[in-house]
């Protein structure tokens, strides 16, 4: 059985990451996928499991190889994700999700149109801004830029199958949690999982 795709789209600091962090920790069989990223390690971000930190020309020369499903450049900077690894999780039958802009999603939707995509949204402007500004991180030129970037980016939460908006974390994350385990109980999926037991039971 092959595992299932997964895509959460969201501006920065509308809290996907932390969404999906927690997810990862509640629903089996799923695996996040790590992404290329030529910008520097923030903080407490660990090699291999934040992302796979690399230079310009080793990201440029993965480019030319064909080696993402999806890549794009954000905030001078490039991310990507590995085709090869998505494809090898999904063909042993492990669910994959990826975190990544709309951008990717889009590039992602167009190979793989069986994929079941997120987009999150935060409850307003204003508590994107508080969020942005309670990580620390970047400057007050960074974070204007990335509120004017987030209007463009919200405009596109049509494209996804689900939407989700990011208000109280619990409720987003049971939101999230439903999307997956229902996608899960559809026909297709439960028949190949349990066909053995369909078999006895129709015999």
């Amino acid at each position: 059985m092959s595992g299932t795709l997964y895509i959460v789209s969201a501006p920065s600091g509308a809290g996907k990451t932390s969404l999906v962090k927690q997810l990862i920790e509640q629903v089996s069989d799923l695996k996040i996928s790590v992404s290329h990223t030529t910008r520097q390690k923030r903080n407490g971000e660990e090699e291999g499991i934040a992302y796979h930190f690399v230079d310009e020309a080793i990201f440029v020369d993965m480019i030319n190889r064909a080696e993402f499903l999806e890549h794009a450049q954000v905030f001078n900077h490039y991310y990507g994700t590995s085709e090869v690894w998505v494809k090898e999780q999904l063909k042993s039958g492990q669910d994959v999700i990826l975190e990544i802009d709309w951008q990717g999603a889009e590039q992602v939707r167009r190979l793989m149109p069986q994929a079941c995509s997120i987009f999150v949204l935060p409850p307003s402007i204003a508590v994107l801004e508080e969020r942005l500004r309670k990580r620390a991180t970047d400057s007050d030129e960074v974070i204007a830029q990335r509120l004017a970037e987030a209007k463009a980016e919200m405009s596109h939460y049509s494209e996804a199958d689900y939407l989700i908006i990011n208000d109280d974390f619990d409720t987003a994350l049971a939101q999230l949690q439903s999307i997956l385990l229902s996608n899960r109980s559809r026909i297709g999926p439960q028949a190949e999982s349990h066909g053995k037991i369909i078999s006895e039971l129709l015999s």
